[in-house]
């Protein structure tokens, strides 16, 4: 994922461009689109960046990156803060303190004026959505927000309970963009404030993302399926003691934990822009129980689906 707060201003015959009216742009999985068009032609690797939404001291962009392991990482450098979600794909990001893997449901921070990289050695394509801040307004919004301090304590955040209504009203938003700017005050404030708080391990050893990315791209594109600890650690190479502990050590969550937060967003999701049953969304998103999906869906969003619906 690249994308800095100068490359969202270019004019849109360049990089840059509003998704409104763009069509083919607005299809249900633009990443997909992206590195079929990608292979189609032979080209390299690259991001590109759509408009969402923006206002004083802040901007929202769709980013679609089809960079993989033949791309070269570049180092880049941001003049303000940015809170970027992870909608799909998986990608190493270096900064400040060491490199980390990212996958959907992932949020990246990257403090205002510091230099980071992005790569995709163990995988093609990711795509985030981009919430950018001026330094003046993210420090005015965590100083608000009673964080410590404005500055980012980690790069990395997990996909965390506390932020999933928050996180799920993003990607919702991104259909009807006038909710955009709330919600990246919101973001901003609980953020900055989680960000403070959350203790600072050490980054997992590099040698482990390549076994890590290869779970985390089959737990994306199979979400609905049954995946045992040990057919999990099989595919990684790893007993399952070991998978496990390096899993965590990796995304900062179990593997149960990601599967049944990447269930619960596609449910989420659906429950907001269709109008399905809420069996019909629980069963196809992979629960094969309907009291806990109920169960576990109240516990994530702290409402039942048919609230959140009536709510979304």
């Amino acid at each position: 994922m690249r994308v800095t707060h100068e490359q969202f201003h270019l004019p849109a015959s360049t990089r840059a461009r509003s998704r409104a009216g763009t069509g083919s742009c607005c299809d249900s999985d633009p990443l997909a689109a992206a590195l079929q068009a990608k292979a189609r032609k032979g080209a390299a690797g690259a991001t590109e960046s759509w408009a969402m939404a923006a206002g004083e001291g802040w901007r929202v962009a769709d980013v679609v990156c089809t960079c993989g392991p033949r791309d070269r990482p570049f180092e880049e450098r941001q003049s303000g803060a940015s809170i970027s979600l992870v909608l799909s794909g998986t990608f190493v990001y270096r900064g400040a303190h060491g490199s980390s893997l990212l996958s959907a449901g992932s949020l990246m921070l990257v403090r205002a004026g510091r230099s980071f990289e992005c790569s995709h050695a163990h995988g093609e394509g990711d795509r985030c959505l981009s919430f950018q801040f001026d330094p003046d307004l993210f420090d005015r919004v965590a100083h608000d927000a009673g964080a410590s301090h404005a500055a980012f304590d980690c790069q990395v955040l997990p996909p965390l309970r506390s932020l999933a209504p928050l996180t799920a009203r993003a990607r919702a938003a991104m259909a009807t963009p006038d909710a955009l700017e709330e919600i990246a005050v919101e973001l901003a404030g609980a953020v900055a404030g989680i960000a403070g708080l959350v203790r600072r391990a050490p980054p997992a050893a590099s040698q482990h993302h390549a076994r890590i990315a290869r779970v985390l791209r089959l737990l994306e594109s199979d979400s609905i399926g049954p995946h045992s600890l040990a057919g999990l650690a099989r595919g990684a190479g790893l007993s399952p003691y070991h998978f496990l502990r390096t899993f965590k050590r990796v995304t900062g969550i179990t593997p149960h934990q990601w599967l049944l937060r990447a269930r619960l967003r596609e449910a989420a999701q659906r429950l907001s822009a269709t109008r399905e049953s809420v069996t019909d969304i629980a069963l196809d998103v992979g629960f094969e129980d309907l009291s806990n999906f109920m169960r576990s869906f109240r516990a994530e969003f702290g409402v039942s689906p048919r609230r959140y619906r009536l709510t979304a």
